[in-house]
């Protein structure tokens, strides 16, 4: 007898459905096969779902069994497999019905005893499930309030191969996972547990900050150790715009697919941080492996990636940068298959202006030679350092200003209501159509469209383009940068003061480093 389930296999950061076929015949010899492209993983479930099925009261099957995975050209991996497959021996050996496994995604992992235990990309799965038609989606309880963000599709959590199967044959009700992703998203947009008005001083910076996150641009902060690099890199996310629901959702994706999401949580309201380790690989950073996973700038999609100490990097690590920063996607190509991960995050990075960490340091001596110094910061190439909007020099803080002016920071949400009027005279300036949501996202060739500047103001840049030798890039930088500048300021036109201020903060270029 042949039946027929649903479960879904992840290619990216969407899903397809595949068909579990099981076929079963009465033979003298027993056995069960498994084909249809499946890994080591997929093929390992025979035994736990022999062991899962006798452990949970059902009959051990003594017959040929052939599970079919279609389509058979797409790979299968992973243990999530494991439910699907044993409701479809079950049926197939007639211990429960078939009659509504055709209206159900069923995906798990079985344990020996029956348990389920999580899978990832469950809210993936469940958005395919509802296009394709299904009724409903069965997964472990862990998933359901993830998956049930999905409100045209019936979501029950299951704890064990007894429940599902019991569901599915038709003798138990189960209950219907419900909520609220609106009123959850809406109830967690400000949880954040740091606030700007916990640094002190450093107003020149919080204005870097504040300019970067109305406008989307990468920011590159640079001084000795304990000047606050880390500290105000962390509270940029405090300042940024609250995700929109088609932000969170697309998060949402991506961590769920990286099994990122945390065990019985809902949708994402607040803008990732992710701050990977010096030691980290190209393949982790970017995405990819035998079994493709997004990468730390895909995890950091609609959010802050923070490369902490960059020049201790690895070289090779920091150019895989230069493409994801241009097109806000990467896309990692193999011999069999490729895939397209998101990638439109606010690169946040800080460093050391030497090995040592004290050049130009106004009380502490530099001991490094000039030789070391060069040899440092040559490890983020120009290139890479071009695409970074604003780089500016970060230094100590005084004693008075630890002491004499604290409680007198802004707060993060003061400084957030600008940070969103900027947004909102962007998103009115840019067709709906066009893909660009900020001035960070504006292309080479609206430039000089959306950035016109007076006379006065392109004799100041072209001084500027001169002196420092900037790159036709690093001018489009300034004028999208000095473009944000008079947003804040509400103003229509940018001024010879806001253009001012945006070659300001290229304080690497101006002091000829690179």
């Amino acid at each position: 007898m042949v039946v027929k389930g649903y479960a879904s296999a992840l290619h990216g950061v969407s899903a397809t459905t595949i068909t579990v076929e099981a076929n079963a015949t009465t033979t003298p010899e027993f056995a069960t096969f498994i084909i249809g492209l499946p890994d080591v993983s997929v093929k390992e479930s025979l035994f736990r779902c022999d062991a899962a099925i006798r452990n949970s009261g059902y009959d051990a099957i003594r017959q040929k069994v052939v599970i079919n995975l279609a389509p058979a050209d797409i790979r299968k991996e992973g243990s999530s497999y494991d439910l699907p497959i044993a409701i479809a021996m079950l049926a197939a050996s007639f211990q429960i019905s078939q009659d509504r496994m055709a209206e159900y995604i069923v995906m798990g992992e079985l344990g020996l005893d029956g348990r389920l235990l999580p899978i990832k990309g469950a809210l993936p799965i469940a958005i395919q499930a509802m296009k394709d038609g299904f009724k409903g989606f069965i997964l472990p309880m862990e998933n359901a309030r993830e998956a049930a963000i999905v409100k045209d599709l019936e979501v029950y959590g299951v704890r064990n191969l007894k429940e599902a199967a019991a569901f599915l044959h038709g003798g138990v009700q189960l209950e219907r996972t419900v909520v609220d992703p609106r009123g959850d998203f809406e109830q967690a947009l400000n949880d954040y547990d740091v606030d700007f008005a916990d640094v002190q001083g450093q107003q020149n910076i919080k204005r870097a900050m504040e300019i970067a996150a109305a406008g989307g641009h990468n920011i590159l902060l640079f001084g000795p150790p304990g000047a606050g690099k880390t500290m105000l890199a962390r509270r940029l996310p405090t300042i940024m715009p609250p995700p929109t629901l088609f932000e969170a959702l697309e998060t949402t994706k991506i961590h769920s697919v990286a099994g990122k999401t945390g065990l019985n949580s809902g949708l994402m309201a607040v803008r990732p941080f992710r701050a990977p380790h010096h030691t980290i690989s190209d393949v982790a950073l970017v995405g990819g492996g035998n079994n493709p996973q997004p990468g730390e700038i895909s995890l950091a999609h609609n959010g802050v990636l923070f490369l902490d100490e960059m020049p201790e990097f690895k070289r090779s690590v920091l150019e895989v940068l230069r493409q994801p920063l241009e097109e806000r996607k990467v896309t990692i190509s193999r011999a069999r298959w490729s895939v397209d991960y998101p990638a439109s995050f606010m690169l946040v990075a800080s460093m050391n202006p030497c090995p040592c960490g004290y050049y130009n340091h106004p009380t502490k001596a530099c001991t490094c030679a000039p030789g070391n110094i060069s040899r440092y910061l040559n490890k983020v190439s120009g290139p890479l350092l071009d695409r970074i909007d604003i780089h500016l020099e970060v230094m100590p803080v005084s004693y008075d200003e630890l002491t004499i002016r604290q409680n007198n920071g802004e707060k993060s949400e003061v400084i957030r209501e600008r940070v969103i009027r900027a947004r909102k005279i962007q998103a009115e300036r840019y067709p709906k159509d066009s893909g660009i949501y900020n001035n960070a996202m504006l292309p080479s060739n609206k430039v000089a469209e959306y950035c016109p500047i007076p006379a006065a103001g392109q004799l100041l840049l072209k001084s500027a383009m001169q002196k420092l030798n900037l790159s036709a890039r690093a001018y489009d930088k300034i004028l999208k940068l000095s473009r944000t500048i008079a947003d804040l300021a509400g103003s229509e036109d940018i001024g010879v003061a806001h253009l001012a201020e945006a070659i300001h903060f290229r304080s690497l270029d101006r002091e000829g480093i690179y």
